[in-house]
């Protein structure tokens, strides 16, 4: 459906780690099938960080100004305004709406005048154009946006994720100086962006004892603002624990990730950090989605809806089986 004379590409994805995450393998598929273009991303300023780590995807990042409806940021009129001028003066090729179903944002990527503009139309509605595919709530967030590129003639390149890791990312690991081996340490991760997606902490703080009772050592992980969390998990822990918030840029955490020996952690960027660094991970989903947001390999990683599965006992079994069963796997991710 799209033609292979694409040159300037638009995404609109102004969300947070774990959604972009998600799309990368949709951000491979448009690199693949069109290496030569230019290929932008509009989204939230944090992610300035994320266009630096996927440049061979990514060439360039504008920053959205908000928009009325969408919570991620406050609305700014006057940006607002100077963004769409922009966006109209640079006369896109193609513009993808990876935003949501598109009940509000369809109009905006539509007014930007792209020569072709495709993405999701609310399910039960008519499409803007037959470039817009009705949002399929069942699928895979990964699978989701392939799903959509599949339709505009746009193959797949893939489902995996993918984490770069630089200089600078080991650097940050290694001025931890953490007391223990790699692998011989097991990440826990209490923090998510919204406290309703919190696994309580005591909890946390169980499973982490019950691993350390099993010669694990336990490094609590998070960013400076989930300091208060780590702290309560290490206060009711009765094993001792090395606590990293606010000590590692976001790369040396998906370092000290990649080297660990599995991850426990909400369903949360850093769950999306472990299925792309191939590390095991035991995640907590606490927004009933793990139909959306669950790593794929399911062998590696074991992820519990806590909405329908609140037993705490079965967590502990669920841990030990996945160590168990990907034992074999710890030496493999070179």
């Amino acid at each position: 459906m799209i033609t292979s004379h694409i040159q300037r590409i638009a995404i609109l994805r102004a969300l947070q780690l774990g959604d972009l995450l998600c799309a990368v393998p949709a951000f491979r598929a448009l690199r693949t099938t069109f290496p030569n273009a230019h290929i932008t991303l509009i989204g939230l300023p944090w992610a300035n960080t994320f266009r630096q780590r996927f440049s061979h995807y990514i060439d360039e990042m504008v920053v959205f100004p908000g928009y009325p409806g969408l919570p991620e940021q406050p609305h700014d009129p006057v940006a607002f305004s100077e963004f769409m001028n922009l966006m109209r003066k640079r006369s896109y090729d193609l513009v993808l709406q990876m935003q949501g179903n598109g009940t509000l944002v369809n109009p905006l990527v539509l007014a930007m005048e792209a020569k072709y503009t495709g993405g999701f139309s609310p399910k039960g509605t008519v499409p803007e154009s037959g470039m817009f595919v009705p949002y399929p709530e069942d699928l895979h967030e990964i699978e989701r946006h392939l799903y959509l590129l599949k339709q505009l003639g746009i193959p797949a390149a893939g489902t995996h994720l993918e984490f770069p890791l630089t200089t600078a990312d080991r650097d940050s690991f290694r001025s931890l100086q953490l007391p223990c081996e790699d692998y011989q340490y097991i990440c826990v991760h209490p923090g998510s962006r919204a406290a309703w997606r919190q696994w309580p902490p005591p909890y946390f703080a169980a499973i982490a004892d019950h691993l350390a009772e099993q010669g694990w050592k336990i490094v609590l992980t998070g960013s400076n603002e989930e300091r208060e969390l780590t702290l309560a998990v290490k206060s009711y822990m009765r094993f001792p624990a090395v606590d990293t918030a606010g000590e590692l840029s976001l790369g040396g955490m998906a370092v000290l990730i990649k080297k660990s020996r599995a991850l426990v952690s909400n369903c949360t960027g850093v769950s999306h950090i472990a299925a792309a660094t191939a590390t095991p991970s035991v995640i907590i989903s606490m927004d009933g989605e793990p139909h959306r947001w669950a790593p794929l390999n399911t062998h590696l990683h074991c992820t519990t809806d806590w909405t329908r599965h609140n037993d705490f006992d079965r967590m502990l079994i669920k841990a030990d089986q996945l160590l168990a069963r990907t034992d074999d796997r710890v030496y493999h991710r070179a």
